[in-house]
């Protein structure tokens, strides 16, 4: 369905915006509330996108409207670097304390979850003095130079936008249902994280290793999801090599698995975290928390940026924060989980095209396979799939290497009667693919 005021507007995007910025969707958004999306005919969506991971808090949720409201009162920008405001500090204070880890913390701020990526890598070169930094394969860590070179898929992310940032070396990721390494659990326990050992006779020693750097749960790759003994084993090796080990919280933080970030579920104490996305409740912000030791090593004015950390960002994040925490969504997000985990494992039994049920909290993903022995990516069903659930009034992303894995990102503040919905449609789109 089409009107004249969206054929105008589409009209107008076609001749004005190149091609470049894909559109997921065709939707074109009026206005959006919770975890609902209008477009300008008139047309709700249910959102199981959450602004690609943006909108935990909900759209529009009014304690991040009037926090904004207020700060844009005051004033909108002096640069912190030109004139401090309290919100910056006061927010680096309270992640401080809600990032993981037994010893004294520093944070500053970005714009972007790219920008934060590459604050830290340099802030890790600066504090070893060593230039290497390894990654993974599936990894998501942004579409700058430094963080394009980091993220694994080459199209679209890295297609024709070479030559790439020196010194990024690349190991397999934990991906139990397809194992890199051909082996099945739990008979490998740790062989991928113990896998790093041998990774620094053959491609890079440790003593030239400045940082590893990881989602705990990968975003862009498919929801990846290591197993139990994978995080402590890695972080212990970086520990024997004075490696810092920096955690990408972009996609994963802000209560997305039921727990503030997602590391916690690992119980590790990472040296440097990153975090974006849903931080401030869809306003440009990053930040980049670690060790104090580390975090102020870099000379005065070596970090920073003249956007970043703005006090309307800032304070949009202290009412996010206060949102989760005060608010009781963090309840809500293990809430969703639970109930989430319950409908896709009972999908999972009725519908052969599931291969994987995994996740944390309701950051859960379907992969789907032609067939369960093969596994072979049902990559065409997967884009079949979600047309249909846009066509019924449901937006629903996809992942992965191959764009077989659908993935949720609904707001926490989605009723139960829209989540309930949104899930059967779910269940009726699928049982569509699979006549």
């Amino acid at each position: 369905m089409s009107s004249e005021k969206y054929d105008r507007f589409m009209a107008m995007r076609k001749n004005s915006v190149p091609q470049g910025p894909a559109n997921i969707t065709p939707a074109v958004i009026s206005h959006a509330s919770g975890a609902v999306m209008t477009d300008v005919d008139g047309r709700d969506f249910i959102d199981f996108a959450g602004g690609i991971g943006v909108n935990n808090v909900g759209h529009c949720h009014p304690k991040v409207v009037a926090a904004i409201k207020d700060q844009a009162d005051k004033f909108i920008h002096t640069c912190f670097h030109v004139g401090m405001y309290d919100s910056y500090v006061e927010l680096a204070d309270k992640l401080n304390h809600l990032v993981p880890g037994d010893f004294e913390k520093m944070t500053m701020f970005a714009n972007s979850g790219a920008e934060a990526v590459e604050n830290a890598v340099k802030i890790a070169r600066y504090a070893t003095k060593r230039p290497g930094i390894i990654c993974f394969e599936n990894g998501f860590h942004g579409r700058t130079l430094l963080t394009m070179s980091l993220t694994s898929k080459v199209k679209p992310y890295k297609y024709g936008f070479g030559p790439f940032a020196p010194e990024i070396y690349r190991m397999p990721y934990p991906y139990c249902y397809r194992c890199p390494f051909g082996l099945k659990r739990p008979q490998c326990n740790t062989y991928c994280a113990d896998y790093l050992e041998e990774y620094f006779i053959t491609n890079v020693d440790p003593d030239f290793t400045a940082a590893v750097i990881a989602e705990p749960i990968q975003g862009e790759g498919g929801f990846v999801t290591p197993p139990p003994e994978y995080f402590p084993k890695l972080a212990e090796i970086c520990k024997k090599y004075g490696i810092m080990l920096i955690i990408d919280e972009v996609q994963a933080g802000a209560g997305r698995t039921g727990k503030f970030l997602a590391i916690e579920h690992w119980g590790i104490e990472p040296d440097l975290v990153t975090q974006a996305k849903s931080l401030a409740g869809g306003m440009p912000l990053s930040a980049v928390t670690g060790r104090k030791d580390i975090m102020d090593v870099p000379h005065a004015g070596g970090l920073g940026g003249t956007y970043s950390g703005n006090p309307i960002s800032c304070s949009a994040a202290l009412a996010v924060l206060e949102v989760l925490f005060e608010d009781k969504l963090m309840e809500r997000s293990k809430a969703l989980g639970e109930t989430l985990w319950e409908r896709f494992t009972a999908m999972q039994k009725s519908h052969e095209i599931i291969g994987e049920v995994r996740g944390k909290g309701p950051m859960l993903a379907l992969e789907l396979v032609k067939d369960r022995e093969t596994k072979e990516p049902a990559t065409e069903q997967a884009k079949k799939l979600i047309q249909i659930c846009y066509d019924k009034g449901l937006i629903v992303l996809s992942c992965g290497n191959f764009g077989n894995v659908i993935r949720t990102l609904m707001p926490f503040v989605i009723t139960d009667e829209q989540l309930d919905k949104g899930l059967s449609i779910l269940e009726e789109s699928l049982e569509e693919v699979c006549k």
